[in-house]
């Protein structure tokens, strides 16, 4: 299963940015400025840029659209209904609730060139176009709901919103960007995945898990159960092309987005809790997602 080694740079970055910062003299003070420039510049220029060098086509994609659209709302009703369940950490569910619905963007473009090549390439990215403004605005809620902040001012101001926003606007005017500031944001963006990973390592706290074990392992499971058996179940239903399933099931079964960190940190939530859930999510991404696949391809 050659697809268990696409997640294995991205843990040894997540443990690189652990080690450098607990054993060298680029320590915390030096990770807390890295995070700032991740999330406020280099995450929104990755968002910006990806979205408007792929020219959205809906009415042809309707299906996968609308299938993407159904593993991200089931994941994220999923995770807002463990909030109410009694004896669960207001604080801990408001930072780690977007690990059970957020996926990690980069590893889903690079798996859907493998399985489906351009055409691939090209499903993701309208997934990814219709499904990061969700994803981003359910994230936000439960961390400016539980830190008093005004809702809709956060998500205004919110660097990943915009730079979604921005992207998904200019894409739908046509907008060309100049080959100079394409490739200016396609560098920048490109730095925004391995200092995004270093930073959750930099930030993880080993024990930090253990102060709501039941909730990790409650979105753990929402993430790489529910999600990628209920996208096997909606694409046989709905009869999409074998490599669209694939895509499709692929995606349902993504590790969770290394930003989740970077999000919670900057907005006041438990920071090393999602890091935890992270790093723990990556590893089981390594094992689950190709099994999921296979799963799938068994199917007669």
């Amino acid at each position: 299963m050659p697809d268990t080694l696409l997640l294995l740079p991205d843990f040894t970055l997540i443990a690189l940015g652990y080690l450098i910062c607990r054993h060298t003299p680029l320590n915390r003070p030096v990770w807390d400025g890295i995070e700032r420039l991740v999330y406020y510049v280099l995450f929104p220029a990755l968002l910006f840029n990806s979205i408007v060098r792929n020219p959205l086509q809906p009415a042809t994609a309707l299906p996968l659209a609308a299938a993407g659209l159904a593993v991200v709302g089931t994941g994220i009703a999923l995770a807002y209904a463990l909030g109410t369940v009694r004896g669960v950490d207001a604080r801990l569910h408001a930072s780690g609730a977007q690990t059970a619905f957020r996926f990690n963007s980069y590893v889903a473009l690079a798996l859907a060139e493998r399985l489906a090549g351009a055409h691939g390439l090209a499903w993701v990215a309208l997934i990814i176009s219709v499904c990061v403004p969700v994803c981003n605005v359910a994230a936000v809620w439960p961390l400016a709901r539980h830190g008093g902040q005004g809702y809709l001012r956060e998500l205004a101001r919110n660097p990943l919103i915009i730079g979604t926003a921005a992207g998904i606007a200019c894409n739908l005017v046509g907008l060309k960007l100049p080959e100079l500031a394409s490739l200016t944001l396609q560098r920048m963006g490109s730095a925004a995945l391995p200092l995004g990973l270093m930073a959750v390592g930099a930030g993880l706290q080993v024990g930090a898990l253990r102060e709501g074990p039941r909730l990790a392992a409650a979105l753990l499971t929402i993430r790489h159960l529910i999600l990628p058996l209920g996208a096997i179940a909606l694409v046989r239903v709905m009869g999409l092309p074998p490599a669209q399933q694939a895509v499709i099931v692929a995606f349902a079964a993504m590790p969770t987005a290394s930003s989740a960190y970077v999000l919670a940190t900057r907005m006041g939530g438990h920071g090393g809790y999602v890091a935890g859930l992270v790093t723990v999510s990556t590893l089981v991404a390594m094992a689950g997602l190709p099994l999921a696949l296979l799963l799938l391809q068994s199917l007669p």
